[in-house]
């Protein structure tokens, strides 16, 4: 029978036979993905059908990563699952994807390698979860604050060491602020420049991922788009139709600002698929007073009028001119950016608004009060760099694009978590952890990890031919720069890593390589085959 008739045949592995082909597609994704790390790692062509001349030319892990397809279903779910733990890492860190995906794969065949058929597998596996939560709070703990000197170095070595492009991110950030956002465009000339301008952030994602129209960043991105305000539940999507029919009508771009029902997210999402609705829906940020005051701002920063519930206002009268206007939008899971169209916003009402506010925290003496209200102020005067990426042919300006963009993610770990020696070398230290002597699984556990703890730092060294170790009794910062052949202090040198990448590489990359360890049996949808 065939699925049409209402059963679906399946293929079943198990054992030995579906781990080796699960470590077939491990090894295949690993070896497309780690020639590229590192400062002398190489880079990958894509055939991408999407892109100018059907190529993409890369040094991006979860690029890679996600343009990798095998045709075995085994070694695809491998693929799938090595996908997971590189795209976490780039959306919760922006960076560190490769070093995910060498972990992963060094974790997983240590694994093999030295959990016994007469040891407790689970009790090996749930030792590795707790020794990587202690390798965790160590790299926290040797981490060091990011100054203005190491912000353009962190840069640097994000976007493959180069010089100028790492000075241009460092100098856009210390324009913005500690408070403030920065954002990546593609420029329309050769050249690499930077502007600033104003924005605010909303601690807010979109309310469905079918919003999404950047894949790769899990993100929903447009320009010149009409903002709509509202704390009124939208439970009927009649009741906004008289501002949707002039959207899809001249091609407009709708970012909704409002809680809305299951059944208008769906039917909105539905027209989003089908392209003839270019919109964006997130929830309101916060709760109760909160939530009212910074719908206030927000409708104040785009120009839009607020409708609310709490002022007796009723969304059946809003018009097309009630709409706020945008330059940008970058909409993620759990935030959101607006960056704000000087034409269509008032300075004088949002300095006003900000004075009022500085007036209102002197008076109160309330520090939840006054850290809300300090965050309102930062919210309404944070500044947003924007960063264009120039290339003499797409091919160049992609791949230049997505170093950048990788940069400036880095940086923004950087200055949320700090920073600890690059080049591998951080994780490559955490292989003496073992306090005491351990025994049993949990030193079964320890060993898994200090052998696959060393392999970034291997593979960094292997790109480059060169050939090293550290010493036990060195320094902690104590490593060497692959480029040179210089030993030396690696924070000194500049050869540095954000805490945050670093972390979220290794636990994404023990969560999904502990589930392969023991995963026993697979079940796949059987296929056929034609030439």
């Amino acid at each position: 029978m065939n699925e049409s008739g209402g059963y679906s045949p399946r293929d079943l592995h198990f054992g030995d036979d579906g781990q080796k082909k699960l470590i077939s597609g491990i090894t295949k994704m690993s070896n497309a993905v780690k020639s590229t790390l590192g400062p002398m790692g190489n880079t990958v062509l894509i055939e991408s059908p999407q892109h100018t001349h059907g190529i993409t030319v890369t040094k991006d892990g979860v690029t890679v990563a996600k343009s990798i397809a095998l045709l075995d279903p085994v070694e695809n779910l491998a693929v799938q699952m090595m996908r997971e733990a590189a795209s976490r890492t780039a959306a919760n860190a922006g960076d560190g994807t490769t070093t995910a995906i060498v972990l992963t794969e060094a974790i997983v065949k240590a694994g093999l390698e030295m959990i016994k058929p007469e040891d407790n597998k689970t009790e090996i596996l749930r030792e590795i979860i707790s020794v990587t939560e202690a390798i965790v709070k160590k790299l926290k703990k040797n981490s060091k604050s990011v100054t203005s000197a190491r912000l353009r170095d962190v840069a640097t070595i994000s976007c493959n060491n180069d010089k100028h492009i790492g000075g241009i991110i460092a100098d856009t950030y210390k324009s913005v602020g500690k408070n403030g956002i920065v954002t990546v465009e593609k420029s329309q000339g050769s050249e690499t420049t930077f502007e600033t301008t104003t924005g605010l952030k909303i601690d807010r994602g979109f309310s469905s991922p079918l919003f999404i129209n950047n894949q790769k960043k899990d993100e929903c991105i447009m320009e010149d788009v009409y903002v709509l305000v509202a704390d009124a539940e939208i439970n009927n999507i009649l009741s906004i139709e008289q501002i949707l029919k002039p959207i899809i009508a001249d091609g407009k771009k709708l970012l909704i600002v409002a809680p809305c029902s299951q059944n208008v997210i769906n039917t909105l999402s539905a027209n989003v698929i089908k392209n003839n609705l270019k919109l964006c829906a997130i929830i309101p940020p916060n709760f109760g007073y909160k939530q009212h005051e910074l719908m206030q701002d927000i409708a104040l920063s785009v120009g839009a009028t607020y409708f609310s519930e709490k002022t007796g206002d009723d969304l059946s009268i809003i018009s097309f001119s009630d709409l706020g206007r945008a330059s940008k939008i970058i909409v993620g899971r759990d935030s959101s950016i607006i960056i704000k169209d000087n034409s269509v916003v008032d300075d004088s009402i949002i300095d006003e608004r900000v004075n009022q506010l500085w007036e209102a925290h002197r008076s109160t003496k309330d520090k939840v009060v006054k850290d809300f209200i300090l965050s309102r102020i930062a919210s309404l005067t944070g500044g947003v760099g924007v960063i264009h990426v120039g290339g003499n042919t797409d091919l160049e300006q992609k791949e230049l694009f997505d170093r950048v963009d990788d940069a400036v993610c880095a940086v923004r770990s950087a200055l949320e978590e700090g920073i600890l020696p690059g080049g591998g070398l951080a994780l490559y230290k955490q292989g003496s952890i073992n306090d005491g002597t351990p025994s049993g699984s949990k030193s079964i556990a320890y060993a898994i990890l200090a052998k696959a703890l060393k392999s970034p730092l291997n593979q960094i060294l292997n790109n480059a031919g060169a050939e090293w170790s550290p010493k036990l009794n060195d320094d902690f910062n104590q490593g060497i720069d692959v480029k040179t052949g210089q030993e030396g202090d690696m924070i000194k040198m500049g050869i540095i890593d954000p805490v945050k990448v670093t972390r979220n590489a290794l636990q994404n990359a023990v969560s999904v390589a502990v589930t392969i360890l023991s995963t026993n049996a697979i079940i796949t949808m059987a296929r056929t085959y034609e030439l």
